[in-house]
């Protein structure tokens, strides 16, 4: 039995604290904060955007392949509900549903996704098709919503903390894009500015889960080993786009220059 008293085995131990002991609240604060040097942000094609050295195709990439990403966060949230007993959770959590969906009379983060592809050159078609989406990065979504749909609810919602670190990729995004980047209609930014405060609720909420469920040595490895496991499927992402983008080795680039990767499977 996991920590979480699901059928998932537990971590063996890392490097993230003492394999004897529990930390206390603020230390293990620390060590999820910590796992931040690994965010995506750091990774060397966010890098270049953020400095002004991305092509208009690599953005357009960017912005193609993490749609994916986007559409599938619904499904990943609606996968833990359905999985979780506890109805005040469920009734804090359904906010990301919301958010993503859209309600009323806000478009939601899925809309907004959209207008920003519209804004770098990309057609609501062609993001609605997955054409551009890489298998890696479809790979990895997919290893994602997987895992949530399989785990413990509080393991799924473990797995959303790298929330922990996206306001700053977001504030980056704001303050650099538009100067590196005249050409994008600034519209577009809709999205980054919609998850700034979402981002930020999102994460009191988790960390929340987080802090009050890990108490014991067991449960606070677990987690982070969940955490390095969110990290690994965002920083992989970039990976596949990196090969196709800018080294120019985009999936069976060495035996035809068509898309011929699949687009789902259902």
């Amino acid at each position: 039995m996991s920590p979480f008293g699901s059928p998932l085995a537990t971590s063996q131990g890392s490097d993230d604290g003492p394999q004897d002991q529990a930390l206390d609240r603020d230390a293990f604060h620390a060590a999820l904060m910590a796992k931040g040097d690994y965010y995506h942000i750091h990774h060397p094609y966010q890098v270049d955007m953020a400095e002004g050295r991305a092509s208009p195709e690599q953005i357009r990439g960017w912005v193609a392949n993490r749609f994916y990403y986007q559409i599938n966060i619904p499904l990943k949230d609606a996968a833990l509900m359905a999985n979780c007993p506890d109805a005040a959770t469920r009734r804090r959590w359904i906010q990301r549903l919301l958010d993503h969906d859209g309600h009323a009379d806000d478009g939601g983060g899925i809309e907004a996704w959209l207008a920003l592809g519209e804004a770098v050159g990309l057609t609501r078609d062609e993001l609605w098709s997955q054409e551009h989406v890489l298998p890696g990065v479809r790979f990895a979504v997919d290893a994602y919503v997987n895992f949530v749909r399989r785990a413990d609810w509080r393991e799924g919602a473990i797995s959303s903390l790298t929330e922990l670190f996206a306001p700053q990729a977001h504030r980056s995004r704001l303050d650099t894009w538009p100067t590196h980047y005249p050409w994008i209609d600034q519209t577009g930014y809709a999205y980054f500015r919609k998850r700034l405060n979402e981002a930020r609720r999102d994460v009191d909420h988790g960390l929340e889960l987080a802090l009050d469920l890990c108490t014991a040595q067991a449960a606070q490895q677990r987690a982070l080993e969940i955490l390095q496991f969110k990290l690994d499927v965002l920083w992989s992402m970039l990976d596949a786009m990196t090969l196709a983008y800018q080294l120019d080795r985009p999936p069976y680039h060495s035996v035809t220059d068509r898309r011929v990767y699949h687009r789902g499977l259902q």
